[in-house]
Formats: structure tokens, sequence, C-alpha cells
């Protein structure tokens, strides 16, 4: 969270307030892929969730131009 601008990184806290209860609604999986993606603004958070514990774990946060190139 330190490479992201502070307004941008208090976006992303407070979109992830609501999901910490129960997270599957607020994600959408990605195609091929264990991963979840959430939309905040024009950046993407990359996450596994794990539905029985109810466990967000985020992997990348980027730009959406950005975000879905593999490494």
């Amino acid at each position: 969270m330190s490479r992201i601008d502070p307004p941008v990184a208090k976006r992303i806290l407070r979109k992830l307030e609501k999901p910490a209860v129960n997270p599957i609604p607020f994600f959408s999986r990605l195609v091929a892929a264990d991963e979840y993606r959430l939309r905040i603004g024009d950046c993407r958070l990359l996450a596994a969730l794990d539905g029985a514990s109810k466990t967000i774990l985020v992997e990348r946060v980027d730009h959406r131009s950005r975000i879905y190139e593999r490494v």
C-alpha cells in the first residue's frame, strides 16, 4: 500500500470493509483462474478468497491496464 497514492489507498480500505463479513458477493471470479477481482475506480484488486473461513488474501493492487499482465 506504500506505493499507492494515499487517497486511492483510503478508497481501497473503505471498499474492503463491506466484504470483510461475507466476501463472495462483492468479488468477481476470473476466468480460468482461482483469483477474484474487486473493482475500485480505475484500480483492480486481485485476491484469493476462502469461503469457509471468510478470508480475503490480497495478492495484487494495480491500475486496470496493468493488473492482468502475468509476470
